[in-house]
This record gives C-alpha cells, structure tokens and sequence, in this order.
C-alpha cells in the first residue's frame, strides 16, 4: 500500500510567522484491535522565538512548535464502519500520544486540561484538547510554563494537528533586559495562533 498523503498546511502563513519546517514524516502513530494507523506528518518549529532567546539569553530551547498529520489506516476500515465509530478511538489514542510527545520532547509535568469544540477553516468539526506541562531551562530550577492543544477530526480524512507554546512571556521568565519583539509575546497571542493554524489544516 502506498504511504498516506501529507496534509495541507498553511506553509506561506507559517513561513511569514518565523516558523520553520523540521520535518516530515510517515510512521504508525498507534495501533487499533484491526488495523494499524500510519500518520504523515509535518512538522514545524517557531525559529523566529528559539532563535531570539539565543542571541539574548544564550538559551537554545524549542518554545514552540506545531504539527499536522493526515491518517491512513492499514488495513483500509472494514465495510460497515464509518469515520463516526472509530473518531473517539482516534482522538483517545492521538491525545495520549500527544501527551507522550511532550514528554519526550523535555516537558514536564504533563496534566491533561480542559476540551474545547472549534470548526476548521473547511468546515468540519473539531474537538480539541488541553495539555499543562512546565519546561526546565536550566540547572537552577527556572522553568517556563506551556500550554498544547491537540485536535482531532474528520473530513477529507482523519487529521490531527496540535503544538505547544509559553504560558508567560519568555523575557519575563528569562529576565531579558529590552527584549526583541518574539520574546514580548503573551499567551493569548500564542494560542489564537496556534489555534488558528489548527483549524487551517485540511
């Protein structure tokens, strides 16, 4: 069987944004009692943030990053079971998956959070998820707070998108003296981006 199709991104916005992409790729992302589920997946890294906390702080985190990734299962669903059966399976496995990303990505702490109900920039609906977790930026115990969103749905096919970003702005928690504009952002700035690069994914 030939590897799922990546989806659709909003690469020229994310480009404009500072955002870099890091990598593609096509893996099985979990296992269901019939079939596996492989994910082709884009990701990609707010460089224009990580790159500024460098030249000011000498720190070189990942503060934020996001990803799209369209689903295929293997094999094909068996005749009789619709996208509506299998959706809370998905959104179950992708959730506790994204949960494990965070953690294997250096966050700590991890807590799943409140579930939020969106409509994509196509029209179809989305059920999102919260994730808290704390990221550890050196050996003296500063820690920086983050907040992800994981979505699921079903359209053209099952998508997931999700990322992560600061909860605080990170020149306040890095004590950046006239910071530049990428380290002044607040959390509510984050999250109607990434909330809104969510939703464009097709």
């Amino acid at each position: 069987m030939s590897d799922p199709s990546f989806p659709t991104v909003p690469d020229d916005q994310l480009r404009e944004d500072g955002w870099e992409l890091t990598d593609e790729s096509v893996e099985t992302v979990f296992e269901l009692p019939t079939a596996s589920v492989a994910g082709a997946t884009k990701l990609y890294d707010d460089a224009r943030t990580r790159e500024a906390a460098a030249s000011a702080a000498d720190i070189d985190q990942q503060w934020r990053f996001f990803f799209g990734t369209a689903l295929t299962f293997r094999p094909p669903l068996a005749p009789g079971i619709g996208p509506a059966m299998i959706l809370p399976t998905v959104r179950s496995e992708a959730q506790s998956s994204f949960a494990e990303e965070l953690r294997d990505r250096g966050f700590e702490n991890v807590d799943r959070g409140r579930r939020e109900r969106v409509r994509t920039d196509s029209g179809d609906r989305a059920r999102l998820r919260s994730y808290t977790a704390s990221l550890a930026l050196d050996d003296a115990g500063t820690t920086l707070p983050i907040t992800g969103w994981v979505g699921v749905w079903h359209g053209t096919g099952f998508r997931i998108a999700a990322g992560a970003y600061p909860e605080e702005p990170v020149a306040e928690i890095l004590g950046v003296e006239h910071p530049p504009d990428p380290l002044q952002r607040g959390p509510h700035e984050y999250r109607d981006e990434l909330l809104a690069l969510i939703r464009a994914v097709e």
